[in-house]
């Protein structure tokens, strides 16, 4: 099989290597003195010496040291650099646990109508009925949605969202004057859960988990006393799987007087089928750049919304959208709140793509997103397991976990090697190495928004590396500006000028 690219790759086509060049060089080696993008117009307004205006200290001996570039030359290089990069606009992106699905265009038109781009966030709420109106509604829907009481819609990003219902909890539980201090999470869990229960204050405990993937009962049991604020769990899980112990784990843990808090990350393989305040979560985050719409990744912007039982309401955020009458507007007076863990009402944009989503699906629509989302990587899932050990089994959830380890023991190839020649063929690959209880783990998430063709393509291709020569598969990738550089020095040691 030969390497196919889209027609929006631009490796292996001709003038690549101008292109190429051009894209990778910094912008420092493009200068040349005197250049200018734009010039500005002389002032019109009385001038001040910039010495007269600031400290010496606050004065550079120098000028800046910045690149100097006509406009052809940025618009080139910038957009030039963009083809280099793989998308979900571009390339098929099965990225497990991270859902890089593709997001409909209309919600990009709809949260840029003048109605909604124009508004500013200092305006006064009277001034705002429309958007505290969409808000307010969205807030309802999530509420709906996770089968719980309160949302704060604050939360800049899912581990934001985590950290904030920590801080709730934590709220909670100093107002009960109970002083507990200790997060329980599976050993399963997303590496954010036992970060934001650090950075709330809490000690991480690990719960191990069984050989199918499930939560160890008995571990669990050995591990909740007096002590346990909360057991974090993704559910569906990291693993793809469904935990059908979650009643009895919440059961447990409250008869410990703790919470249970369900990551979202994995919301849309039970949108519209499960609610996770109904098998007993009391808190949960949304990731809806995830699960509804919106761009995913580059920094953010993001949103994580929370939802959370009746209970601990009084502690979420404010402000918090309210509707009284015929009027909606933003309470500040909780007394037991949290306080801001963000200015303003959140990322507004991310949100209101959301509702969009949310509007446009509707209840039934929401459940065959998730249908369809399960049946993609059941069907993956069936193309590649003679090829590949799938440890938790024949079914999945909404992705699944196959291990490169008997291929590893067998003709020394790692999943890292497939993952790197999967990018000569125009895939992104999926993720690899987690979660760390499998081994040379790849774990894989179609989505709903993929084709058959896709998927077919898709699958034909990851089972024709693996018959690749072993040597070609470790050197891969092979059509690419930069093969396999150093990771953890690039981390460590960026080279962030042109000069180094």
């Amino acid at each position: 099989m030969q390497p196919v690219y889209s027609s929006t790759a631009i490796h292996g086509q001709k003038g690549d290597s101008m292109r190429n060049t051009q894209a990778t060089q910094p912008l420092f080696k493009l200068s040349k003195p005197g250049r200018r993008a734009a010039r500005m117009p002389a002032c019109d307004v009385p001038t001040m010496p910039v010495e007269k205006l600031l400290p010496p200290e606050a004065l550079a001996a120098e000028p800046p040291a910045l690149p100097e570039l006509a406009e052809p030359d940025v618009v080139r290089h910038f957009t030039n650099l963009s083809t280099l990069n793989m998308s979900v606009d571009t390339h098929f992106y099965p990225l497990g646990s991270c859902t890089m699905k593709y997001n409909p265009k209309r919600n990009e038109r709809l949260v840029s109508l003048p109605g909604m781009a124009d508004l500013h966030p200092y305006q006064p709420d009277d001034t705002l009925q429309g958007l505290l109106r969409l808000l307010w509604e969205l807030q309802e829907m999530l509420a709906e949605i996770g089968g719980l009481k309160a949302v704060s819609l604050q939360p800049a990003a899912g581990a934001h969202g985590e950290l904030t219902a920590l801080l709730v909890a934590r709220a909670y539980f100093r107002h009960l004057r109970q002083p507990r201090t200790r997060v329980l999470a599976p050993d399963s869990a997303h590496g954010t859960n036992p970060a934001s229960a650090a950075v709330a204050g809490f000690e991480s405990v690990t719960v191990k988990s069984t050989p199918r993937g499930f939560v160890d009962l008995e571990d669990l049991q050995s591990k909740l006393d007096d002590r346990v604020a909360v057991f974090m769990i993704t559910n569906p899980n990291t693993l793809g799987m469904f935990d059908q112990q979650i009643r009895h784990i919440a059961d447990m843990v409250h008869a410990a007087g703790g919470l249970i808090y369900l990551d979202g990350a994995n919301m849309n393989a039970i949108l519209g089928i499960s609610r996770p305040g109904d098998f007993g979560a009391d808190m949960m985050h949304y990731n809806p750049h995830k699960t509804f719409s919106g761009p995913h990744g580059g920094g953010g912007p993001g949103a994580g919304p929370i939802a959370v039982r009746e209970m601990l309401e009084p502690y979420l955020p404010v402000p918090v959208v309210v509707h009284e009458g015929e009027r909606f507007g933003l309470e500040y007076d909780r007394p037991h709140s949290i306080g801001r863990v963000r200015s303003f009402f959140g990322n507004v944009g991310v949100l209101v793509r959301a509702y969009c989503y949310l509007r446009t699906h509707g209840p039934e629509g929401l459940r065959r997103v998730s249908e369809n989302a399960v049946l993609n990587a059941n069907y993956l899932l069936s193309r590649l397991k003679h090829r590949f050990d799938v440890p938790q089994g024949d079914r999945c959830m909404h992705e699944f976990v196959a291990s490169a380890a008997r291929l590893k023991a067998e003709r020394g190839v790692s999943a890292m090697d497939l993952a790197k020649r999967l990018l000569d063929y125009g895939f992104h690959a999926p993720t690899v190495y987690f979660p760390p209880i499998v081994r040379e783990a790849m774990m894989i998430e179609p989505t709903e928004t993929e084709s058959l063709e896709t998927l077919n393509a898709f699958a034909e291709t990851l089972l024709a590396i693996t018959d690749e020569s072993p040597d070609l598969l470790r050197s891969a990738p092979h059509s690419t500006c930069i093969s396999r550089p150093d990771e953890v020095q690039a981390a460590r040691k960026p080279v962030l000028t042109g000069g180094a």
